[in-house]
């Protein structure tokens, strides 16, 4: 596995996308950073990250509909979904379709990167 591994986020709201992409620079990790999921899906074409870091509520194609796209064309991609209106059938759906972890805005730091450190088998 490539030492610096990419991790892409999806997220409209760009204080959101800055503090997570300083938080994995922060670790090592390079960051793709999208507004939308149709951005991520246009990105598609130069590479591949090894996670996808996605919000459910986006401008267009919605987070749940991009993580399911994501089953669909490139299942081998883990998908961790984040919102800050969490609701239990978000979550079920969320992980019924594949995603590895549902997130609670505001999550923790610590909670975050335990979980990447653990997908992609890097030390603490």
């Amino acid at each position: 596995m490539d030492d610096c591994p990419e991790i892409a986020v999806v997220d409209d709201d760009e204080a959101i996308r800055v503090g997570l992409s300083s938080l994995l620079r922060s670790e090592n990790y390079r960051v793709g950073l999208f507004d939308c999921a149709e951005a991520f899906l246009g990105s598609l074409a130069q590479a591949m990250p090894q996670c996808l870091l996605t919000d459910i509520q986006l401008p267009g194609l919605s987070g749940l509909d991009l993580q399911f796209r994501m089953r669909v064309d490139h299942p081998e991609l883990p998908v961790m979904v984040m919102t800050a209106f969490p609701s239990e059938n978000a979550r079920q759906m969320a992980l019924a379709t594949g995603a590895i972890r549902f997130l609670s805005k505001p999550f923790s730091d610590g909670e975050l990167l335990d979980c990447l450190r653990s997908l992609l088998g890097r030390p603490r």
